[in-house]
């Protein structure tokens, strides 16, 4: 009975691993699954964008990368604030973490950068999206970056805080610690924190460092983060 009896209870443990039986249903549940789709088809527009912008102007080899949602797209004064450094900007406004990942190859991968920039979750949380999915989301795009490009050093830029979403700072701060955790178990990807530095001594985002929207950033804002960024470029 020993031969038939193995395979047996071989079998079982399988079909209970299937049917998701045991004690370890609940811990894995709580994880949720990396989004492998787009949040919005509005942006292979801007992947249409990107390939004219190189066509009449080719990006410069090698470059850093920076992409992600509005913060970076409207960071209009990049390549200034890092002369002598070849950075090409790739964000897309209203962009969440899982559309950087899904136009990975069009924002960053075919450059050949030597480094990325992100700035994303903050249009995830918005949405809804729970911190721990912010996390899966991030594993997913440091796993696809580093797919093609193993070597490529990754920074993300913190969450920010910001007057228009004031009630959502929690789950940022949650979001923040949960990447930053992650991203120290990483090799060569850094968590640049942008955030801390946009509160003030209440604990409440700096107004003067705002647009008149409450949500994106003024000059004096992007002058901060230069002055944070500036020491984690390649």
């Amino acid at each position: 009975m020993r031969p038939i009896a193995l395979p047996a209870l071989l079998l079982a443990a399988l079909l209970a691993a299937c049917t998701g039986a045991g004690p370890t249903t609940a811990r894995v549940a709580s994880v949720p699954p990396a989004a492998e789709a787009v949040s919005s088809p509005q942006w292979a527009a801007d992947m249409a964008r990107f390939a004219a912008e190189d066509a009449r102007n080719p990006p410069p080899a090698h470059p850093i990368v920076f992409t992600g949602s509005s913060s970076v797209r409207m960071w209009l004064t990049l390549a200034e604030d890092f002369p002598g450094r070849p950075v090409l900007n790739r964000g897309f406004g209203g962009s969440q973490l899982r559309d950087a990942t899904w136009y990975a190859d069009e924002v960053a991968i075919h450059y050949q950068p030597r480094q990325v920039v992100l700035y994303a979750g903050d249009n995830d949380i918005d949405a809804g999206r729970p911190p721990q999915q912010v996390l899966a989301d991030f594993r997913a795009f440091v796993a696809r970056v580093r797919r093609d490009l193993p070597g490529v050093p990754i920074a993300w830029l913190a969450i920010k805080p910001s007057l228009a979403r004031i009630d959502q700072l929690p789950a940022q701060r949650e979001a923040n610690a949960l990447v930053k955790a992650e991203a120290a178990r990483m090799r060569d990807v850094a968590f640049i924190d942008v955030a801390t530095p946009m509160l003030d001594a209440d604990g409440k985002p700096r107004a003067e460092l705002f647009l008149a929207d409450g949500l994106h950033m003024n000059d004096e804002g992007y002058a901060l983060w230069r002055g944070i960024v500036v020491p984690y470029l390649r």
